[in-house]
């Protein structure tokens, strides 16, 4: 059977995303601080018949997501999809947003440890294995202020575009080896109650890419 491995997963899109791969025949990898909560995802996940186990992981903290994501690969074997999707939801002053007139080097930092170097762990920690294999998927979640930044989110809008810039090279760099990569830039509130921005009809776009493993975006609206 195949394995998923989401970074960043919670009880909106990564629940919905696991649930979708899971449906599939996809086991479950699920990564984020808590593993209290992660424990409960992995339940649920089970309720539905689905075999899931959660690893306790800080993306700011890159030792702890490499021996997650380590430890993942030797509950289920070789990770067969990563996605990932770091989103802070509670306020943090270390995450704290600035306006593009207050960027800092002080309050970009942190953006680039959350979105950019933790990515590149996490894929540097998933790859040799999908490499020795010839076949993999990688995929990457921002706002859709990576690519159409708007100044309140000055800082993170220029960490997720370093992502997005990082993840549309490494598709390139690894489509002829037998490894789909893509960026998914979400131009809603998940939850919102509007069309389509329901966790669930989001994490459907997630299989298709998936699937077609053609497009090295796909900026979903709802």
């Amino acid at each position: 059977m195949p394995t998923i491995a989401i970074v960043g997963a919670g009880p909106g899109l990564g629940l919905a995303i696991a649930e979708v791969f899971g449906r599939q025949g996809f086991r479950v990898a699920l990564l984020a601080r808590n593993q209290e909560r992660l424990d409960g995802l992995a339940a649920q996940l089970a309720e539905a018949g689905i075999e899931a186990a959660g690893f306790a992981a800080d993306v700011l903290d890159r030792p702890s997501l490499t021996a997650a994501l380590a430890a993942a690969a030797d509950r289920f074997g070789t990770i067969n999809v990563l996605e990932y999707s770091p989103a802070p939801h509670t306020a943090s002053p270390t995450l704290a947003m600035a306006e593009v007139l207050d960027v800092t080097p002080e309050n970009l930092q942190p953006q680039l440890e959350y979105y950019l170097y933790g990515a590149v762990t996490a894929a540097k920690a998933v790859l040799p294995g999908m490499l020795a294999a010839g076949v993999g998927t990688l995929l990457f979640t921002t706002g859709a202020g990576s690519v159409n930044p708007i100044p309140p989110m000055g800082n993170v809008n220029a960490a997720a575009a370093a992502l997005r810039n990082w993840v549309l090279n490494l598709h390139g760099a690894l489509a002829d080896k037998g490894i789909y990569v893509a960026h998914v830039p979400i131009n809603a509130w998940i939850g919102s109650g509007a069309a389509g921005t329901d966790a669930a009809t989001i994490a459907q776009a997630y299989w298709n890419l998936y699937t077609a493993r053609q497009e090295a975006e796909r900026l979903y609206t709802a």
